[in-house]
C-alpha cells in the first residue's frame, strides 16, 4: 500500500501537523519497514502560487505552450500523478487563522482539473476522479474548535476532498496546543492515541501490504 503525506506547516521540526504526520508513519513503518512511503513538504518547499500565469498555462494547448507554462503544467500534472498513484493520503494541516494554510490551498487548486481530478456528468453533477483512497487529515491548532462553528477549515476540507472523489476521509485533530503544556501534551497525547486506534498493530500489515 502506497502512502503519501504533505506537509505543510511553516514550522519544519516544530509543527505539531507534522509530528502527527510522523506518529503515524512510525506506525505504518512499525508493521512494514519496506512500506512504500513519500512525503512532500510543501511547506518547506512551497509550490508556486496558483496565479493567473499558473491557469492560463492549464487552459492552453499542450502545442501552444511556452517553455514556462510547459514547466507549470508539469509540475501540476506530478502533483496530481503522485496523488493518483497512492493508495493512502495523509494531508498534515495546521490551522493558521481559522483556516489552512495558504501554500495548502494553492496545492489543492493546482489538485482541482476539470477532466482530470473531477468532472461534471451530462446531468450537471460533478463526479470526483480521485477515488479509492484511504485519506487522513491531521490537523492541529493553538485553540479549541472541533466540532463548533469556529472550525471553519474542517467542512471546507470535507467538501473539497469529496469534490475530487475522496470520500473516506478521517479528521484527527491536535488541540490546545497554545494553551499551555499540559493542554498541548493532553491534545497530541489524545491525537495520538486516535491515530493508533485506526492503525491498530493487528491490521498495519494488511494496510501495509
Amino acid at each position: 500500500m502506497k502512502t503519501l503525506v504533505i506537509l505543510s506547516s511553516i514550522l519544519g521540526d516544530r509543527s505539531n501537523s507534522k509530528q502527527l504526520a510522523d506518529h503515524l508513519i512510525n506506525r505504518v513503518k512499525a508493521s512494514n519497514p519496506a512500506a512504500a512511503i513519500k512525503v512532500r513538504d510543501i511547506g518547506a518547499q512551497p509550490i508556486p502560487y496558483f496565479d493567473g500565469n499558473t491557469a492560463g498555462a492549464l487552459f492552453t494547448p499542450a502545442d501552444a505552450r511556452n517553455v514556462d507554462q510547459q514547466r507549470l503544467v508539469e509540475m501540476s500534472d506530478a502533483l496530481v500523478a503522485e496523488l493518483m498513484d497512492a493508495d493512502r493520503i495523509v494531508f498534515a494541516v495546521p490551522v493558521y487563522n481559522f483556516n489552512m494554510p495558504a501554500q495548502f490551498k494553492s496545492y489543492l487548486d493546482h489538485l482541482a482539473r476539470a477532466g482530470v481530478t473531477f468532472r461534471y456528468t451530462p446531468e450537471g453533477v460533478p463526479e470526483g476522479l480521485v477515488k479509492g483512497k484511504q485519506v487522513f487529515v491531521l490537523t492541529a491548532r493553538g485553540g479549541k474548535a472541533e466540532g463548533t462553528p469556529s472550525d471553519t477549515m474542517t467542512p471546507y476540507l470535507r467538501q473539497m476532498l469529496a469534490f475530487l472523489g475522496m470520500t473516506d476521509v478521517t479528521f484527527i485533530a491536535a488541540e490546545g496546543m497554545a494553551m499551555g503544556e499540559v493542554a498541548a501534551l493532553e491534545g497530541m497525547a489524545q491525537a495520538k492515541q486516535r491515530i493508533d486506534a485506526l492503525l491498530p498493530a493487528a491490521q498495519q500489515d494488511s494496510l501495509a501490504a
